[in-house]
């Protein structure tokens, strides 16, 4: 605990806000809400939207709406409804009883369109899209009123009837607000409010012809939930003027405010959702979950823990103008939460064989590791021992340079948990490549150290050949090659080594363990257990190395 009050702890602009409307009585409480779009998976910027407006609501003592704006049909679908309730969960976050759609709305927001057609302020418009577009005008120049902008009230609600009841096809007809079509803001150039779109909806059936723009849908849902702060990114702030202005015009029963902040921009990362979709339908990805994707699915799937997404979150804050956040920056948060909480193991993903010549042969024996080193209540395990193990093939060089303190012939070091062993012959194949190690162990040095006092300068991780389990592992990279992929050009930028595969072999826990969070294989990384595992077929794939590893990105 602290003493910190909600308008000090984790301060920002938004936090200022809120508390200062509690303060002069402008609000009486705090609702909030999260409203994605069900037309992909939540990324990692929604990450930030999420914490923003549920964090908000629960410091503040209010609550925080998950509302669907499902107002394109041809877009949605119930798989990605159902995905982003188990992400916002899996964030940590949750709505109680406050589970909304825009189309739980649409009688009440065709309604309040009739209401601005009576008003004079909406009009049925039988332009096309280009000759909309074309007629709005540009920053500087002003756009021209439509030549269907005086129809009269009663041929306007004739008309948009006519359009509900589906007797116009797809683009036939649209219903515009009636605004000004000189106004400096394009959005208030007439906007579109209503179009025709002849689709399945996955909640409403074919019951709807027409369905609302985002910008007439969006404000009047805020309305309808009394939501107290409607936060959204920088992007919207031009539209804020429309949103006020249908809250003004129409009859609704609360007046909420809107805000915007920065949204999330990551280097090496592009978190546009056309880009993730084409990703995920040209095949570059395996699925929305792919451990490559910034999708929370996709970072749950790499082991990342929601607290290490929550933390990074945190420490990037809530700002007014769009920057970029460097990579290394979220890699560090997640080594950081893992450290602490991520059980060792030991794991060779790069297999080279090591005989020890004076281990008796047919012996084995169990030596003792610790699971934490700054956890003892983790506990310990017992690892398996013999004449024939593994080592990490990086671990030996025959003619090693003069800072190289691992194996080398005739170099003695020590095992993980076990003996100091001295290399005495290189074993090669025909192609000349090493493919073995003859060495000796002192067995007075059991457990790392010399009763004598002597001193090794290298400590290498090690499997047991005979108790190994051999397993998929998969090697995730950056998936582009650019610091600042672009997404008009973003196949063509990316990395061809953003997935590698090895045959891994494994100490036997990691075959039996049930935890399913992220180990850390000694001197290799996290890891975490793939859904495609299977009883003796283990997949691991690999959630972050312990040290940034930007330049595996080249293509």
């Amino acid at each position: 605990m602290t003493d910190e009050s909600p308008s000090t702890a984790g301060r920002d602009f938004i936090r200022d806000i809120v508390a200062e409307d509690l303060a002069s009585g402008r609000a009486k409480g705090v609702v909030t809400r999260f409203p994605p779009e069900p037309n992909g998976y939540l990324h990692l910027g929604h990450a930030k939207s999420i914490c923003l407006n549920f964090g908000i609501a629960e410091e503040f003592g209010g609550r925080c709406h998950l509302r669907f704006d499902d107002t394109n049909p041809t877009k949605e679908e119930q798989e990605y409804i159902d995905a982003i309730e188990r992400d916002v969960r899996w964030l940590g976050f949750d709505w109680g009883e406050h589970l909304h759609f825009a189309s739980d709305y649409f009688e009440q927001l065709y309604a309040w369109a009739q209401h601005l057609i009576r008003a004079g302020k909406a009009y049925v418009d039988d332009q096309t899209q280009e000759e909309i577009r074309l007629t709005r005008g540009t920053l500087t120049e002003p756009g021209q009123n439509s030549p269907f902008r005086d129809r009269s009230v009663e041929e306007n609600l004739d008309l948009f009837g006519r359009m509900r009841a589906g007797e116009f096809p797809n683009g036939a007809r649209v219903l515009r607000a009636k605004i000004d079509m000189t106004s400096g803001n394009i959005n208030l150039r007439d906007p579109v409010l209503y179009r025709i779109l002849h689709a399945h909806h996955p909640r409403t059936g074919d019951a709807w012809k027409i369905y609302p723009s985002y910008d007439f849908a969006h404000g009047q849902s805020d309305a309808i939930e009394h939501i107290t702060h409607s936060i959204c990114t920088l992007e919207f702030e031009d539209h804020r003027p429309l949103y006020d202005w249908c809250l003004e015009n129409l009859p609704v029963p609360s007046r909420p405010h809107q805000y915007e902040f920065a949204r999330l921009n990551v280097t090496y990362t592009l978190l546009s959702k056309r880009v993730l979709t084409e990703l995920v339908r040209g095949g570059h990805v395996s699925g929305w979950d792919d451990p490559r994707m910034p999708t929370l699915a996709g970072l749950q799937r790499r082991g990342i823990p929601a607290e290490a997404l929550r933390e990074f979150v945190k420490r990037i804050g809530v700002a007014k103008a769009n920057s970029t956040v460097d990579l290394g920056m979220f890699d560090f948060v997640v080594r950081e939460v893992l450290n602490k909480t991520a059980p060792r193991r030991m794991a060779v993903l790069n297999p080279l064989k090591v005989v020890i010549e004076n281990y008796p042969e047919g012996q084995s024996e169990t030596l003792e590791a610790v699971n934490h080193p700054d956890d003892p209540s983790q506990g310990t395990r017992q690892i398996p021992f013999g004449r024939e193990l593994y080592i990490e093939r990086d671990d030996f060089m025959e003619d090693p340079p003069k800072k190289f303190f691992r194996m080398a012939p005739g170099r003695e070091v020590r095992l993980r948990y076990g003996y100091f062993i001295t290399c005495r012959e290189v074993i090669k194949n025909a192609a000349g490549e090493v493919v073995e190690l003859r060495c000796t162990y002192d067995p007075a040095t059991k457990g790392g150290n010399a009763p004598d006092g002597r001193k090794v300068k290298a400590t290498i991780h090690w499997v047991s050949a005979a108790d190994a389990v051999p397993a998929e592992v998969r090697l995730y990279n950056l998936l582009f090659t650019t610091p600042q992929p672009e997404a008009a050009n973003f196949a063509a930028q990316i990395n061809p080594q953003s997935l590698e595969t090895v045959t891994g072999m494994l100490e036997p826990a990691l075959a039996s363990d049930n935890f399913d969070g992220a180990f850390q294989f000694e001197r290799q990384g996290y890891f975490v257990r793939d859904k495609d595992s299977a009883p003796g077929k283990p997949v691991f794939n690999r959630t972050v190395g312990l040290r940034d590893s930007y330049a595996k990105a080249a293509g």
